[in-house]
């Protein structure tokens, strides 16, 4: 118990001084995850991997099911999430190869309705005016800037649908709402790690200046992955730092996020909600 996950590309599980043990296949009430799990240990400390998109990114950013990814990792005993996840820049001091650590969400997709372990039965509302954790947020910030990486402080990323990069208008607009980075898959995780009652924290790693930037080359899958690779070895060392500060038992406001969020009486949950959710609301029962 007490794992940390670990949600990002395939290239971050070659970590200096991580021990693999064996990839787990996880089956859950909510469908199939991304992939089987990675577990090992680093610092002495249990980790779960799971690669987002599938080993070979085989899953659309609309595909994902945010909710069968999160409920194994819960399953699984982890209880910090590190989410690794590439970003369009949509201000001029985020560069390219430069990392944010985000402190906002802003939702642009039309999937929320899924992106909730709640309904059929038994609803909740969790409080999400901070949707990041603030303490596992500062623990990587502290992490990056030991590193030497270039990070910034706070940020608002703005979670739009997909497939294809943005028009340049739409860029227009949210460079000129004050929005910080822009991706395609991290509001989704963030709203069930909460749910969760998992930590989740979001290392956002620049890759573009998406389209806004008139001066600069439209952003495309050659220029994102040639950026991601520079990014993934910050992430790595990042992640590195980062596990031996993390606590050794859940102790931060995120880990109690149920505690007055469930609306319907104990008495009216219905039997089959229940076994579906209780790596979720275990500790009610």
């Amino acid at each position: 118990m007490n794992k940390i996950g670990i949600i990002g590309g395939s290239g971050l599980y070659d970590i200096d001084g991580f021990e693999a043990n064996e990839w787990i296949k996880m089956t859950t009430p909510f469908g199939d995850p991304s992939d089987e799990f990675l577990t090992g240990k680093l610092e002495d400390r249990d980790l779960v991997f799971l690669p987002r998109h599938g080993r070979g990114h085989r899953i659309l950013p609309s595909e994902l099911n945010h909710l069968a990814n999160i409920w194994a990792m819960k399953e699984m005993g982890v209880s910090w999430i590190i989410s690794a996840s590439a970003v369009g820049s949509l201000q001029p001091q985020y560069a390219p190869c430069e990392i944010v650590l985000i402190d906002q969400f802003i939702d642009n997709t039309k999937q929320s309705t899924t992106h909730t372990f709640f309904g059929n039965g038994i609803v909740g509302h969790v409080a999400f005016a901070e949707p990041v954790c603030e303490q596992l947020r500062t623990v990587l910030l502290a992490a990056a800037n030991e590193s030497g990486a270039k990070a910034h402080d706070r940020g608002t990323y703005v979670n739009m649908e997909g497939p294809a990069f943005s028009t340049r208008a739409e860029s227009h607009r949210n460079q000129k709402l004050g929005f910080d980075v822009i991706g395609m898959t991290n509001m989704g995780e963030a709203r069930c790690a909460r749910e969760a009652e998992i930590s989740y924290a979001t290392l956002a790693m620049v890759t573009d200046y998406d389209c806004w930037k008139v001066e600069e080359e439209p952003v495309s899958v050659e220029t994102v992955i040639a950026c991601l690779k520079k990014n993934v070895s910050s992430a790595k060392t990042i992640i590195r730092n980062a596990v031996p500060k993390i606590p050794d038992a859940p102790a931060w406001p995120s880990h109690r996020a149920l505690d007055n969020a469930i609306m319907t009486e104990k008495s009216a949950w219905p039997d089959d909600t229940i076994e579906n959710l209780k790596p979720i609301i275990g500790r009610f029962l």
